[in-house]
């Protein structure tokens, strides 16, 4: 599926349950009423695509996704690939990374669960806390295998902006284009220099943690985009906001998706960034990176 002209949300979920080991039902998002009406006024303000990064073992479901798009009019892409443990469903334990690998490709070249609509983005998958398991190893080797076969753009999962460069590392070893890498929640870090080495190796990343200041003020990624952009790299940079929890929406008081466009984007422009380095980061970016 082809990326359509205008702003791109680099990096969310339209449906994700990871209720189950969070023990939260808040992290149960599947009201579908509430999400067709936060996208339909996402439409209006000139969103025409939306990454879904939702994947094997993380509520994944394509039927609610297709109304969804249907409904809305916006351009949903989907993916494959597995999350980050403890979210891993059985078969990660199991297989190899062969048969993990032929899965993935099968859903980007037959379609997932038999809809017909097929997987456009390997992600996200995601490495836990300053520690990379062996099954998530497992599972970027066989993202690695799939991309190489496929061109399939990568999109990563780093746990408070940690293992970046080592998940490069293994990408480097499959001789993975990292220019169709995407290395998430960066701007959780808040630390400029590996996000410089990031962006230095080849790979693009991702401010996709927009709106979450009870991890980080929203002052902090102003400087940091800030200072990215009078760098020249504002060509490597997405942004989204990575919205996983019911509580999230506007109809439960959560700042809901248009957040983005209606006060971070605001305050990058107060902040010195130019309306041509904005559309880098919403909307020139993804159509090359997704593409």
């Amino acid at each position: 599926m082809k990326l359509l002209n205008g702003i791109t949300y680099a990096h969310e979920h339209i449906t994700i349950d990871l209720s189950g080991p969070k023990k939260d039902e808040d992290c149960k998002l599947d009201t579908m009423e509430e999400i067709i009406k936060e996208l339909k006024e996402l439409k209006s303000k000139g969103v025409s695509n939306i990454i879904d990064v939702t994947n094997r073992g993380m509520g994944r479901n394509i039927e609610f996704l297709t109304k969804v798009k249907d409904e809305t009019g916006i351009n949903i892409l989907s993916s494959t690939g597995y999350y980050k443990s403890p979210f891993f469903p059985e078969e990660v334990y199991k297989l190899s990374i062969k048969e993990l690998a032929h899965i993935m490709l099968m859903e980007i070249t037959d379609g997932i669960d038999n809809t017909g609509v097929k997987a456009d983005i390997i992600g996200e998958i995601g490495t836990s806390k300053d520690n990379i398991l062996p099954e998530e190893e497992k599972v970027f080797r066989a993202a690695s295998m799939v991309h190489v076969e496929t061109g399939k753009p990568i999109v990563t999962h780093t746990t408070l902006g940690t293992l970046g460069l080592e998940q490069l590392k293994i990408f480097k070893e499959y001789g993975v284009n990292l220019d169709k890498v995407v290395i998430s929640h960066v701007d959780l870090s808040g630390d400029l220099d590996c996000i410089l080495r990031l962006i230095d190796s080849g790979a693009n990343v991702a401010f996709d943690t927009i709106g979450k200041i009870n991890y980080q003020p929203e002052a902090v990624r102003v400087n940091l985009l800030k200072e990215l952009s009078k760098r020249g790299l504002s060509e490597k940079i997405v942004l989204s906001m990575d919205i996983t929890r019911k509580s999230h929406l506007k109809y439960l008081n959560g700042l809901g998706y248009s957040y983005l466009l209606d006060n971070f984007v605001p305050l990058l422009r107060k902040g010195g960034i130019s309306e041509a380095q904005i559309d880098n980061m919403i909307k020139n970016n993804a159509l090359r990176i997704y593409a």
